[in-house]
């Protein structure tokens, strides 16, 4: 997590609203696994319905009217191997989630894409997409640049609000055999 990044504070600043316990990590290091440079997480999250999560937060603005930055959703490729090694190492207790960080304008917040915070003066609504999803899904965006990117019908259908993360998880009533 990178204080100054006004994405990840409002994630953070949701978070706590919610009371979800978490980890903000570090990113201005990397961290080193066996002579390899992995990113480091955002965060790690223990939701009670999905269990332990090891998150990457994308910040990305809406802007009014334009329906092909609607659902903006690039990562580097390096987010998406970061992840994966992550997870690998903290087990499978866990699992990786791209954060997708909306800051609206004014004009912005529909059903598709409520308002869930107003933080700082601005106004944020937050998806959620698994690592392994998105990777399925994902196109390359630029060889340049290293990034890749969900065209947007299949990101509608992967992403989910992350009001999922912090509700309670539906009790399954064991069968009575007497």
């Amino acid at each position: 997590m990178i204080r100054s990044n006004h994405y990840d504070a409002a994630f953070e600043a949701w978070l706590r609203e919610h009371r979800l316990p978490y980890v903000a990590v570090d990113e201005s290091k990397r961290a080193l696994l066996t002579r390899q440079s992995i990113k480091s997480p955002d965060f790690l999250v223990q939701s009670p319905r999905l269990g332990r999560i090891v998150v990457d937060v994308k910040g990305r603005k809406q802007e009014i009217g334009s329906q092909v930055r609607r659902w903006e959703n690039w990562a580097t490729e390096d987010d998406l191997s970061s992840l994966d090694a992550w997870e690998a190492i903290f087990g499978a207790q866990f699992k990786s989630l791209l954060v997708f960080a909306y800051e609206l304008s004014d004009q912005t917040e529909d059903a598709e894409q409520p308002l869930m915070l107003e933080f700082r003066g601005r106004r944020y609504s937050f998806h959620g997409v698994w690592a392994s999803d998105y990777r399925q899904a994902m196109r390359q965006r630029s060889s340049q640049w290293e990034t890749v990117w969900v065209p947007s019908a299949a990101y509608r259908q992967l992403r989910f609000p992350l009001t999922l993360l912090f509700q309670e998880p539906a009790v399954i009533e064991e069968p009575s055999f007497a």
